[in-house]
């Protein structure tokens, strides 16, 4: 189909090739269509507007110390205005959280955690991977000199261990790259078959049929007789070994292509991975946290802490932001524009002077409900008993949904993995445990993936994001309706006031997409500013 559009006489238009990339491989392949083609969907900033240093004598209050929060005021205070970031917490970061040892948190209506991990160990509760390209991200992690470590985001060797299925496979913990080699070759040899029959004489040309022909063997490591017998990129069952004799090297034997579509373990495949999720991506040394640190290390004289906004007001003047500092104590703050970074799930109930059709848009949204849990374990088992680095184990309990192990400290004692990443009502329901039932419900979740599992489990760390004072969810998750009547109110001020964070981008639930919205909003501002 692809072929035909590209080569369709007097050529096709840049919105009828993205329609077709979108109907062939969904908004995945849509969305790094529109990134190739300049239409910047995605992180499409390397760099923050350039401002000068216009803003002397015009004074910026932002509300919260998130990255979305601190990149507005990092780059407002550079060209000369006079910034002050109100921040609820006692650190800075808003979501960008890492828990390790001596990190506290209570949930609404929960237990008091405070986390005792091992020194050194940690769990990205918050945000925890950067793909290569959110640039804008990455902008700040090169100039605040944080350094970055690869994350596995994609491992053969991991597991597969769905219990839903039928067959043979069922309830096996089973290597992800087995899987893909042999629904891969036997797809593969199944067309291939085909081709040589004929099926595709009136659709292709002899020579292209050689060529496809000889792509899907190469694919599918097929033999001369087109069959696919398995590959040694699946693995052996004894592997091979050194001296005279290579060793036994006996390759494991692929399994039958009807087990692995009756166990539903394919469902974890994909040709090329997600636009959002690279099989390689990034991470902060230390933890993700290290970004904020980096941005506090620049604008940290410019946050008030322990803040509480309580009221906003604005007039053609100015804005008044009503705040109650460390003892409660309120006072009104006054400057001549505000920017507000403030999740829009907390936004709506607060205390706020706008239009009556921005606050409407304000609650137009709805938020994601997001649990994770980290899990401190004596032993890296993982690593020594099965040969897995990294990436992610997959289950069909959509209370657990993924297990991800460790990118770093590799071959050391000890380890923290993630022993769940789960959404909607799934988290909804193990959120309203209490740490410790989550701690086993955990615990006993792993055992499908690794009969060791339990038995390891130490100390744990969980936050549900939805029950986060000052979050009140993971991240905001728009629909068709609420981006075209809603969307476009809330990236454009109200009076005096400009919003910005995660929830006013196309990159919703990452970093890059709250850095890009404050440096949309800050442009703004500044051209309004230097007009005034």
């Amino acid at each position: 189909m692809t072929r035909d559009l590209m080569n369709s006489g007097g050529g096709v238009s840049r919105r009828s090739f993205l329609e077709s990339l979108g109907g062939m491989g969904g908004s995945a392949l849509l969305m790094a269509g529109m990134s190739a083609l300049g239409f910047g969907i995605a992180s499409a900033n390397a760099s923050p507007p350039a401002l000068g240093e216009g803003g002397k004598g015009k004074k910026v209050i932002v509300l919260g110390a998130g990255v979305a929060g601190m990149a507005s005021a990092y780059e407002l205070s550079k060209a000369g205005y006079e910034v002050m970031v109100i921040e609820a917490r006692d650190f800075a970061g808003g979501r960008c959280q890492t828990a390790r040892k001596g990190f506290k948190l209570t949930e609404l209506g929960g237990e008091a955690q405070e986390c005792d991990f091992d020194d050194g160990l940690y769990i990205n509760h918050g945000p925890w991977r950067i793909p290569y390209h959110h640039h804008s991200t990455l902008h700040y992690t090169k100039l605040f000199n944080v350094p970055l470590e690869v994350f596995v985001n994609d491992n053969d060797a991991s597991y597969v261990a769905f219990a839903k299925g039928k067959g043979p496979l069922a309830g096996k913990a089973i290597r992800k790259g087995q899987i893909a080699a042999d629904a891969r070759g036997s797809a593969a040899e199944i067309l291939a078959k085909q081709v040589k029959q004929g099926a595709l004489d009136q659709q292709m040309t002899a020579d292209d049929r050689e060529k496809f022909l000889a792509y899907l063997t190469h694919e599918g490591y097929l033999n001369a007789d087109l069959a696919y017998k398995g590959t040694d990129g699946r693995g052996f069952d004894i592997d091979p070994g050194a001296g005279l004799d290579p060793g036994p090297g006996k390759m494991s034997a692929p399994y039958a292509l009807t087990d692995v579509m009756q166990s539903n373990a394919w469902r974890v495949l994909t040709s090329v991975a997600g636009y959002e999720q690279q099989r390689t991506m990034f991470q902060p040394v230390g933890g993700m946290d290290q970004i904020a640190k980096g941005f506090e290390r620049q604008i940290g004289k410019l946050i008030r802490y322990s803040t509480v906004v309580k009221k906003y007001r604005q007039n053609d003047k100015g804005v008044e932001v009503t705040v109650a500092g460390p003892g409660g104590k309120t006072e009104t703050l006054k400057a001549d524009y505000c920017i507000c970074t403030i999740p829009l799930s907390v936004l709506r109930q607060m205390d706020m002077g706008v239009s009556a059709k921005f606050k409407e848009a304000i609650g137009a949204v709805s938020y994601a409900l997001v649990g994770k849990i980290g899990l401190q374990m004596k032993t890296r088992f993982w690593e020594e008993k099965h040969s897995i680095y990294g990436g992610h184990v997959y289950t069909d309990n959509p209370e657990i949904n993924t297990i991800t192990l460790p990118s770093t400290g590799f071959q050391s004692q000890k380890g923290v993995l993630q022993g769940y990443y789960n959404f909607g009502a799934s988290a909804a329901k193990v959120s309203a445990l209490s740490p410790k039932a989550r701690q086993d419900f955990a615990a006993q979740g792993g055992k499908v993936a690794f009969p060791e599992y339990a038995d390891n489990v130490e100390t744990s760390f969980s936050a549900a994001w939805h029950r986060i004072e000052h979050n009140l969810g993971g991240w905001a998750e728009w629909n068709e309706e609420s981006r075209r009547d809603a969307y476009p109110i809330l990236c454009e001020p109200d009076g005096r006031l400009y919003l910005a964070g995660e929830h006013l981008s196309y990159l919703t639930g990452w970093q890059a997409g709250g850095i890009e919205s404050a440096w949309q909003q800050i442009a703004k501002l500044h051209k309004r500013a230097q007009a005034a």
